[in-house]
């Protein structure tokens, strides 16, 4: 019998950092927590300190197998993205430090993943974690279910699930995954 799987996810922000703990048995999946962290602090150095601190509790409360982020984005403001690539580092040094593995997910692989469309609306990704894993409503802040939509993300890119993932072609995908054609 499969040992449990517990992966941690990271939706990496300076103001609001979401997240959410995946359960895996076999191939069923739950949810053990998602929230949000809203950083209320205006010195940056701090903002980074207290996702450093909120990660490592995060982990130490849920003990995950493994840790997947979201990788930032390109935007047209080069400064936002690099804040948020040192929020997403911060976040990795904390997993880092009690050496669980990390893995990367650009935000279009992670919609791609859970909605089949890599230019899902974050409305449109609540609504398919919800149905994923029978949660009983959806949560107010969003970016609670991005946090988990990254630990599925990885959960489906490290089974092979996805072309991505390993050898496989899209001809293969699309004979092994029937029901994700629409």
């Amino acid at each position: 019998m499969a040992k449990e799987k517990i992966i941690l996810g990271i939706d990496p922000g300076t103001n609001i950092m979401g997240f959410g703990v995946l359960s895996v048995n076999n191939t069923k999946l739950s949810t053990l927590g998602l929230g949000a962290v809203h950083i209320k602090e205006n010195d940056y150095g701090l903002k980074l300190k207290i996702i450093f601190e909120r990660t490592s509790s995060l982990i130490k409360q849920f003990k995950p197998d493994e840790f997947a982020i979201e990788a930032p984005f390109y935007g047209k403001n080069v400064q936002s993205m690099l804040k948020l690539g040192r929020a997403q580092g911060v976040a990795m040094a904390a997993a880092l430090m009690q050496e669980i593995p990390i893995a990367e997910y650009s935000p279009r692989k992670v919609k791609q993943s859970i909605t089949g469309s890599g230019a899902a609306s974050k409305e449109q990704v609540a609504a398919m974690i919800k149905s994923l894993v029978n949660l009983a409503e959806i949560p107010k802040d969003l970016d609670a279910t991005d946090g988990l939509a990254v630990a599925i993300c990885h959960y489906y890119q490290s089974t092979n699930k996805f072309p991505s993932a390993g050898k496989n072609d899209w001809k293969s995908f699309l004979k092994n995954n029937p029901d994700r054609i629409k």
